[in-house]
């Protein structure tokens, strides 16, 4: 059996109660805490892992130092990194000029946020990712199903009728692919992401979270200068939980934003995006939206690591999004 297969096996087996004085108890109360896996434990500090798991800040110590050793957690040279880079695939917007601007769709290992006014198209392109997601891998598919946390109330099971129907795919069964979940306010939303980790535990394909929009509880929950710290790392670490889960199984988020105008903005495009530097420094890309000529949608490129800034117009449309308006 060649080598890199069998150390694939090996990590499958290994679970917190290898991790030295972590027994069944403790690793019961880490996974009902949220930290399920290796590299939770990995990069908590000892006295962190003290806290939650109720053991000495010397056993956390030899725990996490241990977790730490079974992930190989050190440098590499630039060769293992593109290795790792060649599993990652991109997801179909189901129209090509979106597709070309975010490099050939929708990236996984990565998160994708759009943000704009309302009707700009954030929550019509996550509809279409949502359906364009189940698709075959050679039709710009990733041939599994996808996760919704709904925190305004925009999920609409009538639109991914239309679109599943334009891709010739039983709308029922891509309905069936599809978990939503309302989340309620900031503290809800937060536990939807850790209920994810559930979901994928009993085996779903799971290769896309969506979440729409990302800020609207945290904006609404936390009001003032005087909360804005709070504010900013509880988003700070809801964001980081779904970048683990991306880089963990290869899954592509893709969030909305909603967005504020800057009133000390003379000239030019006074609109700015919710969640200030935690949300854009978060984002692997980044994508304002806006109302275009004629009925279209104006896409423009804000930040990517490794894109260039571009613009491209695209239509909603009965099919989902389109480069022509039908």
């Amino acid at each position: 059996m060649p080598k890199i297969k069998k150390d694939k096996i090996e990590n499958k087996k290994i679970s917190l109660t290898d991790l030295p004085g972590i027994g069944q108890t403790t690793a019961s109360k880490l996974d009902g805490a949220g930290y399920s896996d290796l590299m939770s434990i990995a990069v908590m500090t000892p006295p962190n892992l003290s806290s939650v798991a109720d053991i000495s800040e010397s056993v956390a110590r030899k725990a996490i130092a241990a977790a730490r050793k079974m992930l190989r957690l050190e440098f590499e040279d630039a060769t293992q990194y593109l290795k790792k880079r060649e599993e990652v695939f991109k997801i179909t917007t189901g129209s090509k000029n979106l597709n070309r601007l975010l490099g050939g769709g929708v990236e996984t290992r990565a998160m994708t946020e759009t943000f704009g006014a309302y009707g700009s198209g954030k929550s019509q392109i996550a509809h279409v990712i949502a359906v364009t997601t189940q698709l075959p891998r050679e039709k710009g598919g990733a041939n599994a199903k996808v996760v919704w946390i709904d925190t305004e109330g925009t999920f609409r099971p009538e639109r991914i009728k239309q679109i599943a129907e334009h891709f010739g795919l039983d709308y029922m069964t891509v309905l069936k692919n599809i978990f939503v979940a309302r989340a309620f306010n900031s503290d809800h939303q937060i536990l939807l992401v850790d209920k994810v980790i559930d979901i994928i535990k009993k085996g779903e394909p799971i290769k896309v979270i969506i979440v729409d929009s990302i800020t609207a509880h945290f904006r609404a929950e936390f009001t003032g200068r005087g909360q804005l710290a709070d504010r900013q790392q509880r988003i700070n670490k809801h964001l980081h939980n779904l970048l683990r889960l991306a880089e963990a199984h290869n899954l592509a988020i893709y969030i909305t934003n909603q967005v504020m105008a800057r009133p000390d903005v003379m000239f030019g495009d006074p609109t700015q995006a919710i969640g200030g530097h935690i949300v854009g420094h978060a984002s692997t890309y980044r994508i304002y939206l806006r109302r275009g000529k004629k009925g279209s949608r104006v896409a423009k490129m804000i930040d990517s690591p490794n894109l260039p800034e571009s613009e491209c117009i695209f239509f909603i449309t009965a099919n989902g999004i389109e480069d022509e308006e039908k």
